[in-house]
C-alpha cells in the first residue's frame, strides 16, 4: 500500500486585495504557517510521498519570507515531494522553481514533457510535467504508463471540465487510457472527491486556503492510499479562516435579523452578508459598525426591495381590498404594538400569497 498527501493551489503570496493592508499581510503569514501544517500532516500520517499539483505560488515570483518557509517545510517532510508547476507559477525565466536551491527530497517537474521518477524500494513510479507558460497544451494526450506491475501515479496541473480549456485540458478518454492508478490534479479550487475513468482514479483537492467569496467554506488537502483494491481518499481539513456568504431577510430590524441568523464563532472568518426581502431603507454603515466586531472582515450588500405601502388597495372593490379592509380594522383596534405587528405580518403574508410570492417578514 502507498500512502500520499495531495494538495494544490496554495497561491502563496496572494495579494488579498479586498482586505486591509494589515489583514492582507496577516493572511499571507497564515499561508506560510499552512506549509508547516501540511508538512506535519505528511509526517504524522507516515505518507510515502507528497504530491503538490501546481499553483503553489500565486505568481512566478515569491517573497524571501515565503521561500524560506517553504524550503523549511519541505525539508522537514520525511518523504519525497513532487511538484508540478501550474499556470500561476509556470516555469518562466526567473521562476523560483528554476533559480532556488530546493531540499534533496524535492523533485520539481521542469518541462512540459511528461517524465517519470522511480522509487524502486516501493515499486512506485511518479510521473509529472509542468506548465512552461500561462497556457498549456494537453499534456496527457497520447500518454500511457509503463505496465510492469509497479504502481503508477502522476501529478499534474490541469482542467478536465472544459475540452477547449487553455490550461492543459484532460479528457475522459485520456484518463481511461493512461494506465495510472491515481492522477493528482490541481487547478480546480473546489474539492472534487474521488473520481474515476476506466481504471484510473483522479481528484482535485481544491485550494488549501480560501482567498475570496468564490472559494467558500472549509478548505483542505487529501490523504490517499493506493492498494490492490483501488484508491481511497480522506479529506484533511486545514486550519484557517473561511469565506462565507449569508443571505438574510432584513425585515423590520436588519440588525436583529442578521444576529439571529449568524452561527456561533464567526470571529475568525470573513463574511459577506446579503440583505434581502422587502424592508425600509437600511443604514448599512451603522449596521456594519454594529456587526464588524463579530468577524475578521465583513462586507454588507443591500439587495432589499422597497416595502409596499401595507394598506395600499384597501379601498378597492376586490378580494385583496376586502381582505385588507378586514385586517386594517383589526389593526386600528389593536391595543398593543405586538398585536399590530402580528396583524401587519398577516396582511403582508396574505397579499404575498395572492401575488404568488414569499412575504418579507
Amino acid at each position: 500500500m502507498i500512502k500520499f498527501l495531495h494538495t494544490a493551489d496554495l497561491h502563496l503570496d496572494a495579494p488579498f486585495a479586498a482586505l486591509s493592508p494589515e489583514q492582507a499581510a496577516a493572511r499571507r503569514q497564515e499561508q506560510r504557517e499552512l506549509l508547516t501544517e501540511l508538512a506535519e500532516a505528511a509526517n504524522t500520517h507516515d505518507c510515502d510521498l507528497v504530491l503538490l499539483a501546481g499553483d503553489l505560488f500565486d505568481s512566478a515570483g515569491a517573497s524571501d519570507e515565503t521561500l524560506l518557509a517553504l524550503r523549511r517545510a519541505l525539508a522537514s517532510i520525511r518523504a519525497p515531494v513532487f511538484i508540478s508547476p501550474g499556470n500561476h507559477d509556470c516555469l518562466l525565466p526567473g521562476s523560483a522553481y528554476l533559480t532556488e536551491r530546493w531540499p534533496e527530497n524535492v523533485h520539481i517537474f521542469k518541462t512540459d514533457k511528461i517524465e517519470a521518477i522511480e522509487l524502486p524500494e516501493k515499486q512506485l513510479r511518479v510521473y509529472g510535467a509542468g506548465f512552461t507558460a500561462r497556457h498549456e497544451r494537453p499534456l496527457l494526450e497520447g500518454f500511457r504508463a509503463k505496465a510492469d506491475g509497479w504502481t503508477n501515479l502522476m501529478v499534474l496541473h490541469g482542467d478536465a471540465t472544459q475540452a477547449a480549456s487553455p490550461y492543459n485540458p484532460i479528457t475522459p478518454e485520456q484518463l481511461a487510457a493512461s494506465g495510472l492508478a491515481y492522477l493528482a490534479l490541481g487547478h480546480i479550487h473546489q474539492a472534487s472527491g474521488l473520481l474515476r475513468c476506466g481504471s484510473t482514479y483522479y481528484a482535485w483537492p481544491g485550494c488549501a486556503m480560501g482567498r475570496g467569496f468564490d472559494e467558500l467554506g472549509q478548505k483542505g488537502a487529501y490523504l490517499g492510499e493506493v492498494s490492490d483494491s483501488g484508491v481511497r481518499l480522506d479529506f484533511l481539513p486545514l486550519h484557517g479562516r473561511s469565506y462565507e456568504i449569508l443571505r438574510v431577510e432584513a425585515g423590520d430590524d436588519a440588525l436583529a435579523a442578521v444576529t439571529a441568523a449568524l452561527p456561533e464563532d464567526t470571529q475568525n472568518d470573513i463574511y459577506r452578508v446579503i440583505l434581502t426581502g422587502e424592508a425600509e431603507p437600511v443604514e448599512t454603515a451603522a449596521l456594519q459598525a454594529a456587526l464588524a466586531p463579530r468577524f475578521y472582515a465583513l462586507t454588507i450588500r443591500d439587495e432589499t426591495r422597497p416595502r409596499r405601502a401595507l394598506w395600499e388597495g384597501a379601498e378597492e372593490d376586490t378580494l385583496r381590498g376586502l381582505f385588507l379592509q378586514a385586517l386594517k380594522a383589526q389593526y386600528d383596534a389593536a391595543q398593543t404594538e405586538a398585536d399590530r405587528r402580528k396583524i401587519a405580518l398577516a396582511a403582508r403574508c396574505g397579499c404575498a400569497a395572492m401575488d404568488g410570492r414569499e412575504a418579507a417578514e
